[in-house]
């Protein structure tokens, strides 16, 4: 899914509940503003690259064969990888794209923090009225990519790279493509990532789900001759605001779940939720939060956060690793959820991870419904036994 849709909520939902092309209400800024605007103070490096690679994508839809590609690729499916769509094509124009795409793509995994080997992240969508693979063909759409949060209005270029101002008034009656980042890759890339700098610092291993193993206390209410272990599950979950501003539709939503592990160290343990993607509504994924062999306390906290798509994982995990390193096991449990959001510097509450809400004291006992410290967020949880196989 392309996790950032962000233009298709800001093309359909409210932006574009309506964007309307200045160009197409007979106010045309094309000829007023034929070069790109100047990036704004705060933009995101990757936002830039976002819009950078838009503007080169309108161009090569001067070519007519190439449109035809594009029109069928964006209507079969909701969200094209467009560097495996270039690969697709012989146009010398869409070769040129071609390389300058694989230089963002790197550029973006860079922002991002994710190293190399990343699947590919950019992609594009279709966005407006409805229309068939022939219609769309016929038509040269402009491209935009996703405003930054505070945006009033959303770029958009033509096939001749001028830029367009799309009006967040009016819906438009033409088809846009929009370009972006699938948040919901880079996020389980960016995991990835922060379990790997936290573990080389001791404050994350491997979990019991690949070596079970059942405390005495876990064993007295457990299944006999069983090295299973038990978890709190999340069998509902909701969120009032998820921190995504509207035209960057879905949210990435993750977790982190700390306490002190066995061996008495701090311990973060990553949770991804894709399935949390709007405000205002009640999922019910049946996920482990908390696996309880890997801690030495029956008290955990929880802290839910969401990528704005800026987050730089590396510096996110050394950052956590930086503060977290500096609390010793003073033989209790000691709450974790403030050092979190200490650790976080203040630029990164703009457009980067955003705080959603924390749970305090979650126990092995603990069920019922929560609400979260910030009152954003509420989830029922249960006790759930996981038996070896």
């Amino acid at each position: 899914m392309f996790a950032e849709r962000r233009l298709r909520a800001a093309l359909t939902a409210l932006a574009l509940s309506g964007l309307a092309l200045t160009t197409l209400q007979g106010t045309a800024r094309a000829a007023d503003a034929p070069a790109a605007p100047a990036p704004r103070a705060g933009d995101s490096p990757v936002a830039s690259i976002e819009d950078t690679t838009a503007r080169a994508f309108a161009r090569t839809l001067a070519e007519p064969a190439w449109r035809e590609q594009v029109a069928a690729a964006t209507l079969a499916d909701e969200d094209v990888d467009l560097l495996a769509l270039t690969a697709k094509s012989r146009t010398a124009s869409v070769k040129a794209f071609r390389s300058t795409l694989t230089g963002a793509e790197t550029d973006v995994a860079r922002a991002k923090g994710l190293g190399k080997d990343v699947p590919s992240l950019l992609r594009v969508s279709l966005t407006g009225p409805s229309v068939n693979a022939a219609g769309l063909a016929r038509t040269t759409p402009l491209v935009a990519s996703a405003p930054d949060e505070d945006a009033e209005v959303v770029v958009a270029y033509d096939s001749a790279g001028r830029a367009h101002e799309l009006d967040a008034t009016k819906a438009p009656d033409q088809p846009v493509y929009v370009v972006g980042v699938d948040g919901q890759t880079a996020l389980t890339a960016g995991l990835k990532v922060i379990d790997r700098e936290l573990a080389a610092r001791g404050l994350s291993r491997p979990d019991a789900t690949t070596t079970p193993s059942a405390s005495a206390a876990d064993s007295a209410s457990a299944p006999a001759a069983d090295s299973g272990f038990w978890t709190t599950r999340i069998t509902s979950i909701g969120v009032a605001d998820v921190k995504e501003p509207f035209f960057k539709g879905d949210a990435e939503m993750f977790g982190l779940v700390t306490g002190f592990g066995t061996d008495g160290k701090v311990r973060v343990d990553t949770v991804t939720m894709p399935y949390v993607d709007d405000a205002n509504t009640t999922y019910y994924p049946g996920q482990i939060l908390v696996n309880w062999s890997n801690y030495k306390y029956n008290l955990a906290d929880a802290v839910l956060m969401e990528d704005d798509g800026d987050t730089n994982y590396s510096s996110l995990a050394k950052a956590l690793a930086a503060v977290l390193l500096t609390i010793t096991d003073q033989g209790a449990y000691i709450p974790l959820v403030d050092a979190i959001v200490d650790a976080m510097p203040t630029s990164w509450w703009t457009d980067d991870p955003d705080y959603v809400d924390s749970f305090y004291t979650l126990a092995r006992e603990t069920t019922g419904t929560r609400v979260g410290a910030s009152a954003n967020a509420r989830m029922t949880v249960e006790r759930y036994y996981v038996s070896a196989l």
